[in-house]
């Protein structure tokens, strides 16, 4: 079965991704590669999920109505106690959260990275059985309050 493995951003300063993603999200930092000028970074699942590329000064993704990538979600934890210890450590380096939904299977928070990326934070809700029960995609998205 397909499953997505790693997600690379090229990144303005290496320093300042890498601490967001390990000290925010809280992915592992695996290692330098391309003579310190890249980082691969894991939440455990595999050797990395993330890989960021420091290209130094450059145009940051677009905003707004586009095609391509909208964000990306990582998954910290299984509890709302989770979420907001998330949101405490992302609040904690100076990101503002930007938006907070309840999803009905999951609960997320939304934030950009320090190049502009939009992501999600998010928790899975323990009491939607989402594989047999499919009747939480036409829920509508609630704000989520923590």
């Amino acid at each position: 079965m397909p499953e997505l493995g790693h997600v690379v951003f090229y990144v303005r300063k290496l320093a300042d991704s890498v601490r967001f993603y390990h000290e925010g999200v809280g992915l592992a930092v695996q290692g330098k590669i391309f003579n310190d000028r890249a980082a691969l970074l894991s939440g455990g699942r595999t050797h990395h999920e993330l890989l960021l590329i420091e290209v130094g000064d450059a145009d940051g993704p677009p905003q707004g109505h586009r095609i391509g990538l909208y964000h990306v979600g990582w998954k910290v934890g299984d509890s709302l106690e989770q979420l907001k210890q998330a949101r405490d450590r992302i609040e904690a380096l100076g990101y503002p959260i930007e938006g907070q939904s309840d999803h009905t299977v999951s609960q997320s928070l939304y934030l950009h990275d320090p190049d502009g990326n939009e992501v999600e934070l998010y928790v899975d809700n323990p009491s939607v059985d989402w594989r047999n029960d499919k009747s939480w995609m036409e829920a509508p998205v609630k704000p989520l309050k923590l």
